[in-house]
């Protein structure tokens, strides 16, 4: 990040201008909060593909531009059990949407141990981790998983049939953050290949492949290949069997299945968001489980315990020339300790967008100055 011409320097700011703008887009109050919250949430903890650098592109266009994706968020309960509930979203703000059903889950589990919630019809739902560590405040493990649009290509194919995917835990520790993973199955996702794009550098050999299924490494023309379908991610594991792409394909295959068969909802190239040659809804899937710690074992037992394994992961011998061993979540609280001093990188790329969208809705220029120069 050593061409970002700006930091934002305050999260309080960062957060204010987002509501801001989804307010003036015509997202609720309460739902424009929510919804800051969870991108604010990525940028704090250094995940910079899915933070304000997907405000435009992924909601702002989506509603103000495109017309295909609603910024009222009217979520009908399908159908419910005491530990279940599948939620039509309504095609409103997918962080909307899955608040209420991570909420939902938990206040199921805190009732009978486990609480389960699926979705359907609903939209991008920002950083996956949101809603585990949500559960895990709560001392309960939580997880999610949701579709998304095809960028992965199966073992052995090229045509990107599979979304990105994530399968997400998060578990309370007794440690200052959680124990959470937050990655998709597939060795890159396009966020992060949209980050890349924005800085102008080439992206790695390994992480996509065209149709003649040798690699792209221009983020720009691999944006573009992955929306006419000429690229694919590789999964987990790469390409073939022989470093274990099956493994990450059949992952991918667990997150879509339950992001649309539990709720009958859209998948595969269903959700590529285009019809006829036309944008249309997502139409995306996701589930979010809460497992009640407290039905197992004494919650501070398990804190400590989960602690005492990440401590011990942490202490194992290194490889020659590593500086340390990580834990998952680990890096990410150090990325939030270091910009709640030094604030949050914007780019040149990014800047464009947020004055587009400033002067757009007509947002205090004083108030927020940023230089795309």
């Amino acid at each position: 990040m050593s061409h970002d011409p700006v930091r934002w320097h305050s999260f309080e700011t960062m957060t204010r201008f987002m509501r801001a703008v989804f307010t003036g887009i015509g997202v609720p109050e309460e739902d424009a909060a929510v919804c800051a919250d969870v991108l604010i949430s990525a940028d704090r903890r250094g995940i910079d593909s899915h933070g304000a650098g997907r405000l435009k592109t992924i909601y702002y266009d989506r509603i103000v531009h495109h017309k295909t994706q609603l910024p009222t968020t009217l979520t009908t309960i399908v159908r419910e059990g005491p530990t279940t509930a599948v939620v039509d979203g309504g095609n409103g703000m997918g962080m909307v949407v899955s608040k209420r059903c991570m909420d939902m889950a938990i206040a199921k589990a805190r009732e009978y141990g486990l609480g389960m919630v699926v979705a359907r019809n609903s939209t991008h739902y920002g950083i996956a981790a949101y809603y585990p560590m949500m559960a895990a405040e709560a001392g309960m493990v939580g997880l999610t998983g949701t579709n998304a649009r095809p960028s992965i290509a199966p073992t052995f194919g090229v045509d990107n049939m599979l979304g990105t995917n994530p399968l997400v835990f998060a578990m309370p520790t007794d440690e200052p953050f959680p124990f959470t993973n937050d990655y998709a199955t597939s060795i890159s996702q396009r966020g992060k290949i949209e980050s890349y794009a924005r800085a102008g550098r080439p992206l790695p050999p390994s992480w996509v492949i065209g149709r003649d299924g040798q690699p792209m490494t221009d983020p720009e023309q691999t944006l573009a290949a992955l929306d006419n379908g000429t690229a694919a991610l590789a999964p987990l594991g790469g390409i073939g069997e022989e470093t274990g792409g099956y493994k990450g394909y059949g992952y991918a295959t667990v997150v879509e299945i339950l992001s649309a068969a539990l709720q009958q909802g859209a998948f595969l190239r269903q959700l590529s968001g285009f019809e006829n040659g036309k944008r249309t809804p997502a139409k995306l899937g996701h589930f979010f489980l809460a497992m009640n710690i407290e039905c197992f074992t004494d919650v501070a037992a398990f804190k400590k315990t989960c602690g005492d394994i990440l401590r011990a992961l942490r202490a194992s011998a290194k490889a020659p020339g590593a500086d340390r061993i990580y834990t998952c979540g680990e890096k990410e609280w150090l990325a939030e300790q270091e910009r709640r001093d030094k604030g949050v990188p914007v780019n040149t790329a990014l800047a464009r967008q947020l004055v587009a969208m400033r002067d757009e809705i007509g947002l205090d220029k004083d108030e927020y100055p940023f230089d795309p120069s």
